[in-house]
């Protein structure tokens, strides 16, 4: 199994929800012969022979559940890929506010910080060219 590690605990994460709700899959889930590594080199050779680069969440774990629902299941040769997780992160509101205290301070920190820039700075003395007229010849 050559997919991301993130891919294979989200995988692992799901399953181990979904056996601890379901007795019935649970049992399933336990056999000795199956594992995360081959359910996961599975779906990758499944994603692969659709042809297709994105999936739903239920559709990859609908996959997971019919490998270990299944006995006799080919999971395919292993394949070198990367996979994307793409997942929503819900933060709590204390989360929200301490990043919102973040984002100010730092805004504030800028602001600051251009002021200080804007003393340190001094106008540049500006000298008035006179260019001669042909009256001056």
């Amino acid at each position: 199994m050559k997919g991301t590690e993130h891919f294979k605990q989200t995988i692992k994460a799901f399953l181990d929800n979904k056996a601890a709700s379901d007795e019935l899959f649970a049992q399933s889930y336990h056999k000795p012969h199956k594992n995360i590594d081959d359910c996961v080199t599975y779906v990758l050779n499944w994603v692969q022979s659709t042809g297709c680069s994105g999936f739903s969440d239920d559709e990859i774990y609908g996959q997971c559940i019919h490998f270990f629902d299944e006995d006799n299941i080919d999971i395919g040769k292993e394949i070198q890929c990367k996979v994307v997780v793409n997942h929503h992160i819900e933060l709590t509101e204390e989360e929200k506010a301490e990043a919102r205290q973040n984002a100010i301070r730092q805004y504030q920190d800028e602001e600051i910080q251009k002021m200080k820039n804007r003393k340190k700075a001094k106008p540049a003395q500006t000298q008035t060219i006179v260019a001669p007229t042909l009256f001056d010849f």
